[in-house]
This record gives structure tokens, C-alpha cells and sequence, in this order.
């Protein structure tokens, strides 16, 4: 294994270090399945967007500044309530310094970007609270499937991300009807983490639906249905069409964790060739838990990019080190992608140059 990358493995060291030799110097294909849930829209639940409503245009908007380098659903780019950027900014970094393609996969969104994008068929996601979440689970799986085998055969390898804002708390949910143990273990956007609010929101949905913890640990469909987000089934059916050719790196914080107990309950044979891969900030949060989340039920090794923003001259990318954001829209594993693919070329303190390049221009852009 090449122990110069700027990696660190927080889960089952081993196949970390085989998963990273697989993927050593190939090419890989980026891709940000976008979504929305009116769940992102309650209040104090997520930093993604000025206020809740905004969040509607928060995916649609990463996806644009993905391919575009700048968003046409919204003037600027994606910014929290603080004014701390979209981590599509640290993907964008990323993917262009290793001249990674990406596909921008629509799992189900109000706002439609104004790029091309697969359609997976998924409806934006109602409020879990309502205890019937998500439509069409089982036809967006199987969609996904079959978008997953076709990409799979245009590169080495996949890397999957997502962009939708209220995830984690919809993660919560999940893994909470699949009977995994996950309060007070997902991460947040925000650095206070509202874990109260989440598993409230979470007995809400559960209560509504006729369910509790673990009742549905055999019907992952309907656990989605209830309580998850349309993002899940699409990533999902991607990572299990795809990964009996190629390997993938499921991009994205404990939202992951979810996909995983999701792809675990339905085709556990596809997590053999599947690593996670995040950044330091999500593997070093104490008010998260990631690995002891994933350990419950799957032995899948979690990388993390180990990004520092300390010295960076841009408060609103230094603030990272205090634990905002941390994540989102595949940041670590297209880090983790671009180092894999460039090796010495490419490290942390090339990709922060990039970023606060890449940060300079957005802001211009305001």
C-alpha cells in the first residue's frame, strides 16, 4: 500500500489497505445522487441552506457546481447560515485536480438542476414524522441497479456521493427500524449536535408508522418507506449494481452507514467489494460515531481523507476545524479518489491550495 497518501483507516485496517491497492492509480467515476426531503426542512435540523426552504435548491445547486464550476439554481453557491460553502467545494477541488468525470444521478428532488442528470424515477422525500417518507422504494432500487452495472463498465471503479440536506437524521431513522443502534452516533453539519431533536423526530415517524426499533429489520423496503430518504434506495441499488464488477467507494459521513445496513439487508454478497470513505473530521467527531455504527452489523473498512483547513487564510474554511459541515456531497472519498488516482502528485496540501483557489472564485461570484 502506498502509506504516503494523506488516508487514514478507522475501520479494519487490513482490508483498508487492499481496498486502497485496488484502487492505486485507476480512474474512477464520480457520482453525486441528489435528493430532498422535507425532513431537512425542520427547524434546527441542519446547516444546509440560509433556512429550510432553501434546502430544496441545495442539491440541485452542488450538482450544477460539480459540472459547472457555478451554480444556475441559485445566485453564489450552497452556503450554511453562517456562511461556512457547500463541501461540493472540496469535491469540486478534488474531481478537477485529477480530472475525474461525474454523472449527477437524481434520486429525487423538487428542483431540478440545470445539468444532465440520470433519472432514478425517486419523488422527493415527506417529513418522516408523517411515518410514509418515501414512494416507489423497490422501482428506484432496481433502477439504480441497472444504472449501476452500466456505469460500472466505464471505469475502474465507482465513487458515490449525495447531497441531501437532512440526511443524517433520516440515517437515524433507517437504522433505528433496521435495529441498529445509532442514537447519539450519527454526525451533523452543525457543531452543536441536535441528537435530542434527531431521535425525536425519529419515535415520531416510528410511532406513526406502527413500528419501533427493529420491527422492520426484515423488510428494509418498508423501513425506507416509513422513515428514510429517497437518496437511500438510489445509492443503494447504485453501489449493488455496480459493485459485482468493479469496487466502490461509498463517499459520505454516517448517511453511509445507513446505505450500508440498507445494502446489508438486501444484498449483503455486494459489501465484499464496497469501502466508505469520509474525511478526518467525521472520523475524529466525538459527538458521532461511525465505525461503531458500521461494526454492529458489516466489517466494511472506513477511509478518511485527512483534510486540515487550520492554516487556511479563509475563515469560512478554517471554521471546518471546529467541526462544522464536515462533510457532505462525497468531499472525503473524491479526495480520497484524487490522491488514489494522482498519488504523489497529489496530497492535503495540494488539495487545500485547490480549494481555496476553487473558494476564492465562488466567492467573487456572490
Amino acid at each position: 500500500m502506498k502509506t504516503n497518501l494523506d488516508v487514514l483507516i478507522a475501520n479494519n485496517q487490513l482490508k483498508g489497505e487492499a481496498f486502497l491497492d485496488e484502487i492505486d492509480g485507476k480512474n474512477p467515476l464520480f457520482i453525486a445522487t441528489i435528493a430532498t426531503t422535507e425532513t431537512g426542512k425542520i427547524p434546527g435540523l441542519s446547516a444546509a441552506g440560509a433556512n429550510p426552504d432553501f434546502t430544496d435548491f441545495t442539491p440541485p445547486a452542488d450538482a450544477e457546481l460539480l459540472l459547472l464550476g457555478k451554480c444556475k439554481s441559485i445566485q453564489g453557491v450552497p452556503i450554511t447560515p453562517d456562511g461556512i460553502p457547500t463541501p461540493a467545494l472540496i469535491t469540486l477541488s478534488a474531481l478537477r485536480l485529477a480530472d475525474i468525470p461525474v454523472v449527477i444521478a437524481n434520486a429525487g428532488v423538487k428542483v431540478k438542476p440545470q445539468v444532465p442528470y440520470i433519472e432514478l424515477g425517486g419523488n422527493s422525500g415527506r417529513d418522516i414524522r408523517t411515518g410514509d417518507s418515501v414512494d416507489n422504494v423497490e422501482e428506484v432500487i432496481e433502477r439504480a441497479k441497472t444504472a449501476g452495472e452500466q456505469l460500472a463498465k466505464t471505469s475502474d471503479y465507482l465513487v458515490i456521493g449525495e447531497s441531501i440536506p437532512g440526511g443524517t437524521t433520516t440515517a437515524l431513522g433507517l437504522l433505528t427500524a433496521l435495529g441498529v443502534n445509532a442514537e447519539g452516533k450519527v454526525s451533523s453539519t452543525l457543531p452543536e449536535n441536535p441528537h435530542s431533536l434527531k431521535v425525536d423526530v425519529v419515535k415520531t415517524g416510528l410511532k406513526t408508522a406502527g413500528e419501533k426499533f427493529g420491527s422492520l429489520a426484515d423488510n428494509p423496503i418498508k423501513a425506507v418507506s416509513c422513515v428514510g430518504d429517497p437518496m437511500m434506495p438510489a445509492l443503494a441499488g447504485l453501489v449493488i449494481g455496480a459493485a459485482r464488477q468493479v469496487p466502490v467507494l461509498m463517499a459520505g459521513g454516517t448517511q453511509m452507514t445507513a446505505v450500508l445496513a440498507l445494502i446489508n439487508a438486501l444484498n449483503p454478497e455486494a459489501l465484499c467489494n464496497v469501502a466508505i470513505g469520509t474525511t478526518r473530521w467525521v472520523t475524529s467527531d466525538k459527538s458521532s460515531d461511525i465505525k461503531g455504527i458500521v461494526t454492529q452489523f458489516c466489517d466494511v473498512p472506513i477511509l478518511a481523507a485527512d483534510l486540515n483547513f487550520g492554516t487556511s487564510r479563509f475563515p469560512g474554511l478554517s471554521i471546518y476545524e471546529t467541526g462544522l459541515v464536515k462533510e457532505g456531497v462525497g468531499a472525503g472519498g473524491a479526495c480520497i479518489a484524487a490522491m488514489a488516482k494522482m498519488g504523489d502528485a497529489v496530497n492535503k496540501d495540494l488539495l487545500l491550495k485547490a480549494i481555496e483557489r476553487n473558494y476564492s472564485v465562488l466567492m467573487a461570484m456572490k
